[in-house]
């Protein structure tokens, strides 16, 4: 959602740092984050307002144009954060009444924070600013250990954007050219009030190397989801038993293939194979091969789990339909689940069995064989 600004409200977004505590040949500001820079994303909160400027470093400016020109303004940077917010006011200069000054190292803000901010200004505040408690311990410390505490109550961790009215936070930059940790700091020297808007713990801004995929789990641009299908069919033949997902279950048929014949085991191993993209069960267990004549099954699936593990992920969930007319699956199902998932090595509420007829319909429902289908779904964050 995007916040459509009041007429009159305006926006900096600056990104004339180097950022160099975050690691990487270049700056955070520019760096990819889901397929966008993190600087294109924290821009992307502004598109409501009318009026947005975007102050950057003298050595980015012809990337910053080509990236950017025409939907903001570009300005160039000074060598403090208070000196290029300046640069951005200046230019907004009897052009807006209020502005809202974000770092374009926050590339999560989200609408319910910006809107916040506005509201409190529309209400009369002079300034105001999105901020989180402070809820952890505080410790004081000295050559690595810890050499006391501190008290938390009435700390808060400060974000952007921070809103002004405009000519406020103007005179202030222009009486203090020296500057501040940011810009609430300057309004406060002034001797203007600061209205505490709810901040978000998305809104987090990167400083730190690990902070890239830290943004990226709260975006869920990393999550890796895979979907594979099984089926597989086994005809009857000689025998007094069938083994199913695992179970052997006494019938005046058994099933016939090179190895026990689980046809639910099959399918559902083709669909852990699928969604690898591995092939299938005859590429790593060819029915050529003679040492697999006659195999239990659960050599195959637990392969294919392992493979899975191997390839980092994890199982979500796998679903197992067998087609038949009989045997009946009810009264098997829970241990075919149990089963299942003990081979695989996951909670057996990932797992579900289950079984249905072709309505005497077909070469199930002539009771010539036995069908299954399976889907499992893969995730790696």
């Amino acid at each position: 959602m995007t916040v459509n600004a009041p007429a009159g409200f305006a926006a900096i977004v600056t990104a004339a740092g180097r950022g160099n505590r975050a690691g990487g040949d270049t700056p955070k500001q520019w760096r990819d984050l889901g397929g966008r820079s993190v600087l294109a994303r924290a821009l992307d909160a502004f598109a409501g307002f009318d009026r947005v400027v975007l102050v950057v470093h003298p050595d980015d400016m012809a990337q910053a144009i080509a990236a950017f020109a025409g939907r903001v303004t570009i300005v160039t940077g000074a060598e403090t954060r208070s000196a290029s917010v300046l640069a951005g006011l200046s230019v907004l200069e009897g052009q807006a009444t209020h502005v809202l000054i974000h770092d374009g190292a926050r590339p999560l803000v989200d609408a319910v924070v910006i809107q916040g901010v506005i509201d409190a200004l529309q209400k009369g505040a002079v300034a105001a600013a999105p901020a989180l408690p402070v809820s952890d311990a505080l410790w004081r410390g000295q050559d690595g250990l810890v050499s006391g505490t501190a008290p938390r109550d009435g700390l808060y961790r400060a974000q952007t954007p921070q809103g002004f009215r405009l000519q406020d936070i103007l005179a202030a930059h222009r009486a203090y050219p020296d500057g501040a940790a940011d810009d609430v700091e300057l309004a406060l020297r002034m001797g203007h009030p600061v209205a505490i808007t709810q901040g978000s713990e998305h809104n987090l801004k990167i400083t730190w190397p690990d902070d890239f995929a830290r943004a990226e789990r709260l975006l869920g641009t990393t999550m890796d989801i895979r979907l594979g299908n099984g089926f597989d069919v086994h005809a009857f033949g000689p025998g007094d038993h069938v083994w199913l997902c695992g179970i052997q279950i006494a019938h005046d048929a058994g099933l016939v293939g090179h190895s026990d014949a689980d046809v639910g085991m099959h399918a559902l191993t083709d669909a852990i194979y699928g969604a690898l993209a591995e092939g299938d069960i005859g590429r790593h267990f060819p029915p050529s091969d003679p040492q697999w004549k006659g195999a239990d099954s659960a050599i195959f699936l637990k392969h294919a789990a392992d493979l899975a593990r191997q390839h980092g992920f994890s199982f979500g969930n796998a679903d197992v339909t067998l087609i038949c007319e009989t045997p009946k699956i009810g009264p098997h199902a829970a241990a075919m689940q149990a089963r299942l998932a003990e081979i695989m090595g996951v909670e057996q509420a990932r797992i579900s069995v289950k079984a249905t007829t072709s309505e005497q319909l077909g070469f199930t429902g002539r009771r010539e064989g036995i069908a299954s289908i399976a889907t499992v779904a893969l995730m790696k964050d």
